[in-house]
């Protein structure tokens, strides 16, 4: 059975590794290259007044994380908020949503790298930070961070907490690791029952179902006008959205333009990562299909793909879409964030690997939301016939609006949890 003791010792022999990969990932993302200090716990400024912490690890769970920065903003004006990250893209992100959270908060809002998961970091951490509450995104289980945090008496809650069911044979196998991680939260504010039983089993004591944060997170209107304008501009063609694509999916996506039958059909990419942003258009462009970026500016009549090389405007890719395709659902990915789709009223298409949103994916389907494909369906076939039956994805259209709204509320609840920790000034 692996201890807390062995995986530290492990994670240190790793630090070369550790080292050897920031900087191969910095050859893509010169970005890699800073910071360094603050991901072994070895700089970073010292904050004013109590400080709440939020941990979200990148750029899904970091927008996840805005309505309930803004309500712990109102909630708890006396307190700065420290939020934490480990990607480039996320720190980028969290630059955005501090902005959309206003001016008036910016000198409470503060953004650092989280330590790696070694005691002496992540204790520095906590000693320089002193937290009156640490709040970790979705599956942010870190088995030293959880034990420095109760050497420090910090309470620590795992909110809009998601895990499947491989993720949870994963962590089945390490029982000795992260059960007494687990057991050592204060509270869990769990997505969906099914995510809740599966904490449960593996050792989790204090589990509430709140909710996703994600069907919370308001679309911001300057996003959804920069979309419509841009449906406008194109002139009426058929816009097919491959929405956070991963590795392997677009040469299926690719595939199935050239078996379609629309000519005037512009397939909108947009890769999940920005490191792949190159390969991609090299891809497109060795099919002998002319790709324009959206750093360039607008398709012409002629471009047959759109790169969506920015980062940050995924709300006005799916405004300006007739029908999207979710990426990380083709191949075993296990699907990328179908809500902020929804929410702008996108029609979904889902492939069969949604295993991080599952109870999303279901109910959305079952909303009338999203269409699945099913064993032996053809993309290329599936989303001709949904992009030439307008009527069909109109009634989509008014289901995943329907669909985001009916399922908000998440953060009241959240915040119920919270409450229970650290009483709100003046209470």
């Amino acid at each position: 059975m692996v201890s807390r003791l062995l995986y530290t010792l492990l994670l240190r022999l790793a630090t070369p590794l550790v080292l050897l990969r920031l900087l191969r990932r910095s050859r893509q993302q010169p970005e890699y290259r800073r910071h360094w200090g603050e991901r072994f716990g070895l700089s970073g400024a010292a904050i004013p007044g109590p400080v709440i912490w939020v941990h979200a690890v990148s750029v899904g769970e970091t927008r996840a994380a805005q309505p309930l920065l803004a309500e712990l903003l109102a909630q708890y004006p006396q307190h700065s908020i420290l939020l934490t990250g480990m990607t480039p893209t996320g720190r980028d992100t969290a630059t955005q949503v501090f902005a959309a959270l206003g001016q008036d908060h910016a000198p409470r809002l503060h953004y650092r790298y989280l330590p790696y998961d070694y005691p002496g970091a992540v204790g520095r951490f906590l000693e320089r930070y002193r937290p009156s509450l640490g709040l970790l995104m979705e599956t942010e289980l870190w088995p030293n961070l959880l034990h420095q945090a109760r050497h420090h008496g910090v309470p620590m809650l795992l909110v809009n907490a998601r895990l499947s069911a491989r993720s949870a044979r994963g962590y089945g196998r390490w029982p000795g690791l992260f059960a007494p991680a687990l057991a050592g939260l204060d509270g869990i504010a769990a997505q969906t029952p099914d995510d809740a039983a599966r904490l449960q089993g593996l050792g989790a004591k204090q589990v509430s179902v709140c909710g996703n944060l994600k069907f919370d997170v308001q679309i911001a209107p300057a996003l959804r006008q920069q979309g419509q304008d841009w449906r406008r501009q194109l002139a009426g063609r058929t816009v097919w959205l491959a929405a956070s694509t991963r590795e392997g999916e677009e040469a299926l996506i690719l595939d199935a333009c050239a078996a379609m039958d629309i000519p005037d059909l512009l397939l909108l990419l947009v890769p999940r990562h920005p490191q792949r942003f190159g390969e991609v258009e090299a891809l497109v462009q060795s099919r002998g299909m002319s790709l324009v970026r959206r750093s360039q500016g607008l398709p012409t009549p002629e471009t047959r793909a759109w790169l969506g090389d920015s980062m940050g405007e995924m709300a006005a890719y799916f405004s300006c879409a007739d029908l999207a395709v979710m990426g990380g659902s083709l191949l075993p990915f296990g699907g990328q964030n179908l809500i902020e789709g929804a929410a702008c009223g996108c029609p979904l298409l889902l492939g069969p690997h949604t295993f991080n949103f599952a109870q999303a994916a279901e109910d959305a389907v079952a909303a009338g939301a999203a269409l699945r494909l099913e064993a032996g369906q053809s993309l290329a076939g599936t989303a001709q016939a949904l992009l030439r039956d307008k009527e069909k994805r109109r009634i989509m259209s008014d289901a995943a609006s329907a669909f985001a709204a009916a399922h908000g509320g998440a953060t009241a609840r959240t915040m119920d949890l919270i409450r229970s920790l650290i009483a709100p000034a003046g209470r």
